[in-house]
């Protein structure tokens, strides 16, 4: 039963072609909820990736995409090892365009006080497709837009609390 004001509908799935080198793991999600898909690290045998504090890197996946004309691909940083670790996305949330067809690189930083050390098969990212929106911008004067209650307050012009 739909809620209140929702639609009952059951989106169909949108197929996304993926190749994968040998030993590279397909994108999972890690629960039947999860909004997004776990990306693993794709990396020689008995080697490892080793990030230094301040460090950054690109990491490989051994994933190839073809996506669908009108969707892209975001990836974002694992919560767990953002705030155990202090890995995260340097550039997050990163977009994989639909006409890019090499392989996907996780580009990691190190904030944390440690190295990190990185193997095959750690999940590093979560995937999430999404659609785009088409735009039409309207160009207009200034004094054609409309006022709202922040205005033109920038950053941290709302508060803490």
């Amino acid at each position: 039963m739909a809620k209140e004001g929702l639609p009952e509908t059951e989106a169909s799935p949108v197929t996304v072609k993926i190749h994968r080198r040998p030993g590279a793991k397909l994108p999972e999600r890690a629960t039947a909820g999860a909004a997004c898909f776990d990306v693993s690290a794709c990396l020689e045998t008995d080697t490892e990736i080793v990030i230094s504090p301040n460090d950054r890197l690109t990491v490989p996946t051994g994933l190839y995409f073809e996506i669908p004309d009108g969707y892209y691909i975001s990836l974002r940083p694992r919560s767990g090892l953002a705030f155990k670790n202090g890995i995260t996305l340097l550039n997050t949330p990163a977009t994989i365009d639909s006409d890019y067809r090499g392989e996907l690189k996780v580009l990691l930083i190190n904030l944390g006080h440690e190295d990190f050390r990185i193997k095959h098969g750690d999940r590093i990212a979560q995937l999430m497709l999404e659609k785009i929106e088409p735009i039409n911008f309207l160009e207009t004067d200034f004094s054609e837009l409309e006022d709202s209650q922040r205005g033109s307050g920038g950053f941290g012009s709302t508060g803490i609390a």
